[in-house]
């Protein structure tokens, strides 16, 4: 399923967030939003997911604007997945999963063997099944943010969005999560954190600054040197090959030997 976003733009207290965004994620893609903190990731996501209102500007999702679908429709379309998602009740990992399924469940429509199919479906594909009656508390973090990602995966989306899903993993289900994720016949928005995650498993980005979109393209094409040390203030090595590129991010301020220069204490 398709998205188009068109002006965007979000403020509060006076200081424009996120200014007139516009972007298209094609179906079936993976694509990635990048930006240092503050640069108005999590906004632009929480309006593409219909969470908050723009101010100007409108969300489209396959045909019809994301304003007009009654939330039910909505959350049979779309996932979201927090950054800082939780639940403050005693379940377990099991129900929280469950959770997904509510946009299919009614009176003319009651949980079903299907149901439990789905939710068994989600748990093994986030490797908790072991897991599904442990209490939530219990678990850690990188636990419950699996559960999330299955909790969206229960509802069936056909488009998943992703607010730095990676948050409390290691390093190994980092990456094993986001290339669960890229193998999902879905299309999926996700803003990442990790620069390398981005080259790795994006089929396109979009690179934010100041609540602007500077860059869009294959990240084996945007990522260029001068770009990181613009929009991050940092610099870094791009070894590009054939299968993408990677980054090398490198000390500041090395003098002509590669060494680092010896502070100097001012009386």
């Amino acid at each position: 399923m398709k998205l188009d976003a068109t002006d965007l733009s979000w403020s509060t207290g006076g200081h424009t967030i996120v200014g007139g965004v516009s972007l298209r994620v094609e179906a079936g893609e993976f694509f990635g939003i990048v930006g240092p903190n503050g640069s108005g990731k999590s906004s632009l996501i929480s309006m593409l997911a219909g969470l908050r209102r723009p101010k100007t500007g409108r969300v489209t999702l396959g045909d019809t604007p994301l304003a007009a679908l009654p939330r039910r429709q909505l959350a049979q379309r779309l996932a979201l997945v927090e950054q800082q998602a939780d639940t403050s009740e005693r379940m377990t990992a099991r129900q929280a999963v469950e959770l997904g399924r509510t946009p299919y469940l009614g009176l003319a429509s009651p949980w079903s063997a299907e149901d439990e199919a789905v939710v068994d479906q989600a748990l093994d594909a986030v490797g908790m099944a072991h897991l599904a009656h442990r209490v939530w508390h219990t678990l850690s973090g990188g636990e419950r943010q699996r559960l999330h990602i299955a909790r969206a995966l229960a509802q069936q989306p056909r488009l998943l969005i992703l607010d730095e899903p990676t948050n409390h993993l290691d390093i190994g289900h980092q990456i094993g999560l986001l290339d669960l994720v890229r193998r999902l016949d879905l299309t999926v928005i996700a803003a990442l954190h990790d620069l390398n995650h981005a080259a790795m498993f994006c089929d396109r980005i979009a690179v934010m600054k100041s609540g602007s979109i500077v860059a869009t393209g294959r990240p084996d094409s945007v990522l260029t040197e001068d770009l990181i040390r613009d929009v991050f203030n940092v610099h870094a090595t791009v070894e590009r090959a054939a299968d993408g590129c990677t980054i090398r991010f490198r000390p500041e301020d090395r003098g002509v030997s590669g060494e680092r220069p010896t502070p100097r204490l001012v009386s």
